[in-house]
């Protein structure tokens, strides 16, 4: 590849807090191909869990630290939150250089504008996910839950993470995918034919029908070792790379 450094798109890591071969790539990512980008976007769950800063920046202190000199180095660095870790706040984005990024969010991605998020938005035919997704981003519950002490923390993750996992068990599985009457709203609401997210799990290229032309969704991949890939997206497309 030549011309200018590439915009890369990854999501959907769900490091766990026990060190691990994922943690190691991620990290390995971000001291390598991640250096030799303009700009990183990174849309949501990067993290299992995290119950806030004062615990996710302990237990996560090396991706911090790697994420940190990733900024420092002149690479912009982006995340938006996802529903495993809507819960990282101001003190990480203090403290790494990370830019905080709305969810969805337009930006220019090769000279296409693109509509970024994590993806759960359009997944509205869980209605009870979605209702969990309202209460969980409202400030008074967040401050409410930052204020439990640690140990009750620790056992609301637990048990949220348990009770999702069963409920993705005995859900049907095009409930926990997109609504596709949700991706055409958003994506005619901010006049793109590009949009770009994670969540589901289901990486591809997919297309929309729009009123203004041909369109087309591209879900990245989930990160499961060994296969752990990245976006590329440079002025020749968007191309799959591994990390």
């Amino acid at each position: 590849m030549t011309g200018a450094a590439p915009t890369l798109f990854l999501s959907d890591l769900h490091l766990p807090p026990q060190t691990s071969a994922l943690r190691t790539r991620f990290r390995r990512f971000l001291d390598g191909p991640a250096r030799k980008a303009a700009r990183v976007y990174i849309l949501g769950d990067l993290f299992e869990a995290w119950i806030g800063d004062d615990v996710g920046m302990q237990i996560y202190a090396a991706e911090v630290a790697a994420l940190a000199a990733l900024s420092a180095s002149g690479v912009k660095v982006y995340f938006q939150h996802g529903n495993r870790d809507f819960l990282v706040g101001e003190a990480f984005f203090d403290l790494t250089g990370v830019e905080r990024l709305a969810d969805p969010c337009v930006i220019d991605v090769s000279g296409r504008n693109t509509l970024l998020s994590h993806g759960d938005i359009f997944c509205t035919d869980d209605r009870p996910y979605q209702r969990w997704r309202w209460f969980s981003r409202q400030r008074w519950a967040q401050w409410l839950f930052m204020r439990l002490p640690l140990s009750r923390r620790q056992k609301i993750a637990s048990e949220l993470r348990s009770g999702s996992d069963t409920a993705k068990r005995n859900k049907p599985e095009n409930i926990m995918d997109v609504n596709a009457r949700a991706v055409r709203l958003s994506m005619a609401q901010f006049g793109v034919t590009q949009l770009i997210h994670g969540h589901t799990h289901r990486p591809g290229t997919y297309a929309v029908d729009l009123p203004i032309g041909p369109a087309h969704r591209i879900v990245l991949p989930d990160w499961r070792d060994p296969v752990c890939d990245y976006l590329s997206a440079h002025q020749q497309g968007i191309e799959r790379l591994p990390a």
